[in-house]
C-alpha cells in the first residue's frame, strides 16, 4: 500500500498546496493513506478546528504535530475531540489529546500513526525512545503498518531513533526543521526512514517566514514580526510503499511538487 507523508504545512500557502494537489496526487499515485504535520497550519504557528477540517476535506487521513500545536487555544478542544489529530506522545499523560491512533485506509487496512518529539534543543519531555517503544507495542496488537513522525531538531537524535525502531515500524519521517534531507532509505530491518521531509509551503522564505523580517532579527537582535511568506509554493513529502501483511517498507521516495503561478495570501 502506498502512503504519502507530508512535512510541516505552513499557513494558508501550505493549505493552498494541499487543496490544489492532494486529490490529484491520490489518484495519480494510487495513494491509500496520507499523514501530514499540522503544527504550523494556522497562521504559521498552531492548528485550529477549521484548518484541520480543511485538510481532512482535501484527503489527509491523520495529522501529526509538535511543539507549536499548543499555540492556538482552540487546539485544546480539537485534540480532545478528534483523535485523527495527534500531539507528541511523550508529553505528560494529562496534556490534552493522544499521541497515537489507528485509522483505516481506503481499502480498509488499519494504519497506526505515532507522533513523538525529540529532546535535544527542545522541551525536556519524557524519553521519545521509550515512549515510542511502549506505544508501538500497543499499536502492533491492531496492525503491522505503523508510521512514526519524529518531530525533532537534532539530526543525530532522529537518526538514532530510526535505528532504535528499525524492524518495529513501517516508516519513520522527521519533521520540525523545515529543511528536507536527502537520506531516505530502507533500513536493514525493513523500516523506511528520512531525517526530515521538509516543509510544504513558500520556499522563497526563511523556513516559511518572510526573508526581510527574519534578516532584521539576525542583524539587529530586536523583536520582529514573523509573517508567513508567499512565493515559490512547494509540496515536500515522501511516498512509502508498505507490505500490509508484514508492515515492512518496500520502497521510499522523496517528492517535490511546485504549485506553478500560485500566490496565496499569508492570512491565517
Amino acid at each position: 500500500m502506498k502512503i504519502l507523508l507530508i512535512g510541516d504545512i505552513i499557513g494558508r500557502p501550505g493549505r493552498a498546496i494541499i487543496e490544489q494537489m492532494l486529490v490529484r496526487l491520490r489518484e495519480e499515485l494510487g495513494l491509500e493513506f496520507v499523514v501530514a504535520n499540522c503544527e504550523n497550519v494556522a497562521g504559521g504557528a498552531g492548528v485550529t478546528p477549521s484548518t484541520a477540517n480543511e485538510l481532512f476535506r482535501c484527503g489527509v487521513d491523520v495529522l501529526t504535530s509538535g511543539n507549536h500545536v499548543w499555540r492556538k487555544r482552540e487546539a485544546l478542544d480539537l485534540l480532545k475531540l478528534d483523535h485523527r489529530v495527534l500531539r507528541p506522545a511523550n508529553y505528560p499523560a494529562e496534556a490534552p489529546g493522544i499521541g497515537s491512533t489507528v485509522v483505516k485506509s481506503l481499502s480498509g487496512q488499519k494504519v497506526g500513526v505515532l507522533n513523538v518529539m525529540g529532546r535535544v534543543f527542545m522541551e525536556p519531555l519524557d524519553c521519545p525512545f521509550r515512549t515510542a517503544e511502549r506505544e508501538i507495542a500497543r499499536l502492533r496488537e491492531e496492525t503491522p503498518v505503523i508510521i512514526v513522525d519524529i518531530h525533532a531538531e537534532a539530526t543525530s537524535e532522529k537518526v538514532a531513533f530510526g535505528w532504535f525502531l528499525d524492524g518495529k515500524v513501517s516508516c519513520i519521517f522527521g519533521t520540525h526543521t523545515h529543511i528536507p534531507t536527502a537520506d531516505e532509505r530502507i533500513l536493514p530491518g525493513g523500516t523506511g526512514y528520512i531525517t526530515d521531509v521538509g516543509m510544504t509551503g513558500p520556499y522563497d522564505s526563511v523556513i516559511g517566514r518572510r526573508v526581510e523580517q527574519v534578516m532584521e532579527r539576525f542583524l539587529l537582535g530586536l523583536p520582529h514580526k514573523s509573517e508567513v511568506a508567499e512565493g515559490n509554493l512547494q509540496l515536500r513529502a515522501v511516498v512509502v510503499d508498505v507490505d500490509p501483511k508484514t508492515g515492512k517498507a518496500v520502497s521510499i521516495e522523496r517528492m517535490t511538487r511546485t504549485l506553478d503561478g500560485a500566490v496565496a495570501s499569508s492570512g491565517d
